[in-house]
């Protein structure tokens, strides 16, 4: 790629030719070398971003020297798109109309200003969401999926920026390499593992489609038989809340770091033994929902889970089956806030299951009443059940 002129250069960085020149001749741009090469623009626009947090050239130039800022080099494999259209540009190419464009855009998580200048990606992107809805697909439905799309790839995203940081970066540092010498390094081993994401992800996301699909057929059988078709958007579940009793002490008596590797173990057990039907929705401290097709079978994991489990602290595990409400990838409603009060109300070790759970349930478990509770936030009580394993 050809070296940048001065101007184009400060354009990128954000600030005039004649900062970008102090800058340079300052040593706070160690890529420059007589050259505004994409790695000293990708520097200088850091150098940009800390000046107007309020750091000193001086902080900043001995950041770079020992290499705090060379993670920050690899943004040259991300140049900026210039020469981009206008949203009214864009909406003319597309077909789609300059409201829907901005929505798609909100929808999916982009910033307002990425409309300012649409680049060549930005508007084959958007062909793409425009075939999509030619082909007939809802748009109430594609914009969830938006939704879903940037959630879990903005998290991909900084998982994989805060991976590289801690398991490459810091240790370069910790190794002594001068900035100049360590980016060199990332950004060799950047450029080669950036093109293999593509094709991982794409492998991932075909063999979870495949077994979701499957998933989806058995589950729409599954409910004719039951009798009675849902509204539009309802999905009648089995859910189940599972967390660690205890967890706050042991945070106060073992440290942060000792109360995490339990969560991430815990965590991990969780998702590694759940039935073929059932996810992880997802995990909020140590607390983690899952939801199943099969309250049966959902039952019996959280049985045999908690018969794996001796050492502290113990999990504690509610289950529920009912009809929820399904948008952009989570499950909500009143079912869901139901199963996780019953699982509040569980000790550890406890499998506390409700009425609808012992109806769908084999006979190999046993259950055992405890009574009708009241339980926060709601006027009518439930019936909850101990579930054990017939030999318990």
């Amino acid at each position: 790629m050809s070296p940048l002129t001065l101007s184009e250069a400060a354009a990128r960085a954000g600030v005039s030719p004649a900062t970008l020149r102090r800058w340079a001749d300052q040593g706070v741009i160690p890529q420059y070398d007589g050259a505004w090469t994409p790695s000293a623009t990708a520097h200088a626009r850091i150098v940009a971003r800390l000046r107007d947090r309020g750091h000193s050239l001086d902080d900043i130039r001995r950041a770079g020297e020992t290499g705090r800022l060379a993670f920050g080099y690899i943004e040259d494999l991300f140049p900026p798109q210039t020469d981009g259209r206008t949203l009214e540009e864009a909406a003319q190419d597309t077909g789609l109309e300059p409201a829907l464009i901005e929505r798609i855009y909100s929808t999916v998580g982009f910033s307002a200003h990425a409309l300012e200048n649409v680049s060549e990606d930005d508007l084959q992107f958007l062909r793409y969401v425009a075939a999509v809805l030619a082909a007939g697909f809802p748009l109430v439905a594609f914009l969830q999926l938006l939704r879903v799309y940037g959630q879990a790839l903005a998290q991909l995203a900084d998982a994989e920026v805060r991976l590289f940081h801690l398991y490459v970066h810091e240790p370069l540092m910790r190794d002594g390499l001068g900035g100049l010498e360590m980016a060199e390094e990332m950004e060799a081993l950047a450029r080669e593992l950036l093109p293999l994401s593509s094709p991982i992800m794409d492998h991932v996301h075909q063999r979870f489609l495949a077994h979701f699909v499957e998933q989806d057929v058995i589950g729409h059988m599954e409910t004719d038989l039951e009798g009675g078709e849902l509204d539009l958007g309802r999905l009648r579940v089995a859910i189940a809340f599972a967390d660690l009793a205890g967890y706050t002490r042991l945070t106060e008596e073992q440290g942060e770091e000792q109360a995490l590797d339990a969560v991430e173990r815990f965590v991990e057990s969780v998702e590694h033994t759940l039935p073929d039907d059932a996810r992880v929705i997802k995990t909020i401290g140590d607390e983690v929902m899952v939801v199943g097709s099969d309250p049966a079978a959902l039952t019996d994991w959280a049985v045999g889970f908690q018969a794996l489990h001796a050492e502290r602290p113990l999990p504690r595990i509610g289950v529920h089956y009912g009809e929820t409400l399904y948008r952009d990838g989570d499950y909500y409603g009143r079912e869901v806030n139901l199963a996780a009060r019953v699982a509040a109300r569980a000790a550890g070790g406890e499998v506390l299951v409700t009425r609808p759970v012992v109806e769908q349930a084999g006979g190999h478990l046993e259950f055992e009443p405890i009574g009708e509770v009241r339980l926060k936030g709601f006027q009518q009580v439930t019936e909850i059940f101990v579930a054990r394993g017939a030999e318990d």
